[in-house]
């Protein structure tokens, strides 16, 4: 692989480092401490064509590839964890299946206005009971007339108190297989539970969701066929743990970059501490770390692009990209020591945040055995 960027995937990268600078990066801390979803970026977002990257042009979007939208999220990360992961579930997991299954109605009035930022959507897969094991889903949908009732409690459900739509993994048929469900905020018994206070990731709300006896029309059974949500969500995994390392990066090169301009500027002992060999090490590991993270990331971005085998490569690409970048922020905040304690500097935002990439699209050590399996 060629790992030069062409000139559009330039452009994308250029386009949004300057968004990040100029528009998220002087907004960051006040979109933290506000703990609000960040709407008014959600917007200019979708002005600049971001949620549509993945999409046909046939459809609204601009049609772009996978290291594209890496190359995009790495820098509205580096600006805030909370907006990229807002922007995540909306340009991938929030929309993908309307796009892939829903019918010409669906895409007309949820998918297309969601592209443009004017409506928001969620996924729902994460129960008290299933979060790694997809097995321990047992959100139930019962075939009535027209439809399907729908009972079951999630959680972890990322953008639920803003959303206008959301896609539901329940089990459905004789076999009580995983099918696909839209279900709207307007449906009847369909209730936002409480929020979850999280460490991190402040401006991302995330709550619980239950559905009690809620229906959902025939119209709304995304499936093609009943039980075939597992296959269409494995699928989609794997692209969720690509970007989910592109998110890492960006939270690991901005405590990076602080904490480089930090050693340049801090005098101990009559001199820079970046002079000092100790500091010199952690640097370079950072800087050694964060290559070989986005390396791996746009190699499995562009296997994913090329319809190339890529499952291994993914879990890889998201092991390495956020433990690493775990590992960058803690340096980062030992080069500043006791600054790398206070709240004042957004050192201790980028710990808290980075936890969030060990966890979305899976944790380490499930990552680990699926990489295990692919090798034997």
């Amino acid at each position: 692989m060629d790992f030069s960027l062409n000139d559009e995937q330039r452009q994308v990268q250029e386009t949004f480092a300057r968004f990040c600078d100029e528009r998220i990066r002087p907004q960051a801390e006040a979109l933290d401490e506000e703990h609000e979803y960040p709407r008014e970026l959600m917007k200019e977002l979708a002005e600049l064509g971001f949620f549509g990257m993945r999409y046909s042009d046939d459809v609204g979007g601009v049609d772009m590839d996978l290291i594209s939208l890496c190359l995009a999220l790495e820098e509205i990360a580096r600006g805030s964890m909370s907006l990229a992961g807002c922007a995540t579930m909306q340009s991938l997991m929030g929309t993908k299946f309307l796009h892939m299954l829903g019918n010409d109605d669906i895409r007309d009035r949820l998918f297309k206005p969601a592209l443009k930022g004017e409506k928001i959507g969620a996924i729902c897969m994460t129960e008290p009971n299933a979060g790694s094991d997809l097995g321990g889903i047992s959100t139930s949908a019962e075939k009535v007339e027209g439809g399907y009732r729908l009972n079951g409690q999630k959680m972890w459900v990322t953008a639920a108190p803003v959303a206008d739509f959301f896609t539901v993994f329940a089990r459905a048929g004789e076999e009580q297989k995983l099918t696909i469900f839209l279900v709207e905020r307007n449906f009847g018994g369909l209730k936002i539970g409480r929020a979850i206070e999280k460490m991190g990731v402040w401006a991302l709300p995330t709550s619980e969701l239950a559905l009690d006896d809620c229906f959902v029309p025939d119209s709304h059974c995304l499936s093609r066929e009943i039980g075939d949500g597992e296959e269409h969500l494995r699928k989609l995994l794997a692209e969720i743990r690509i970007v989910t390392g592109a998110l890492a990066l960006g939270c690991g090169r901005a405590a990076l970059e602080d904490a480089t301009a930090y050693a340049g500027e801090r005098q101990q002992f009559g001199k820079p501490i970046n002079r000092f060999q100790a500091i010199q090490l952690k640097l370079a590991e950072m800087a050694t770390d964060m290559m070989a993270a986005r390396q791996l990331v746009h190699y499995a971005a562009w296997l994913k692009d090329e319809d190339r085998p890529h499952h291994k490569e993914a879990a890889m690409a998201k092991l390495f990209a956020s433990e690493s970048a775990a590992d960058v922020c803690d340096k980062a905040a030992r080069v500043l020591a006791s600054y790398g304690y206070a709240m004042e500097y957004p050192i201790q935002r980028y710990l808290r945040d980075i936890r969030f990439t060990l966890i979305g699209g899976g944790t380490s050590d499930i990552l680990k055995l699926i990489i295990a399996k692919e090798l034997s």
